[in-house]
């Protein structure tokens, strides 16, 4: 029953972000777009993404060459 509490005011909170989220970001996509600087926005986005891409990449990997490493050892 506690973890439910939680989860149900962590869903109402995240309801309501959502619910309010795309009128605040329409209108702050149309002041970056008319300024020119949604395009320094994306790369940021696109940097970030390809940085945890790459950090869960070799997160894989290293879980990967630990496992056949514990599996050789047995």
């Amino acid at each position: 029953m506690k973890y439910h509490s939680k989860f149900r005011k962590f869903a109402s909170l995240t309801g309501a972000f959502l619910a309010i989220c795309p009128s605040l970001m329409a209108q702050q996509t149309d002041f970056l777009r008319s300024t020119g600087k949604i395009y320094s926005v994306v790369a940021v986005i696109a940097i970030v993404f390809i940085g945890i891409a790459f950090f869960l990449y070799r997160l894989d990997y290293k879980l990967t060459k630990l496992e056949n490493q514990i599996k050789n050892e047995q």
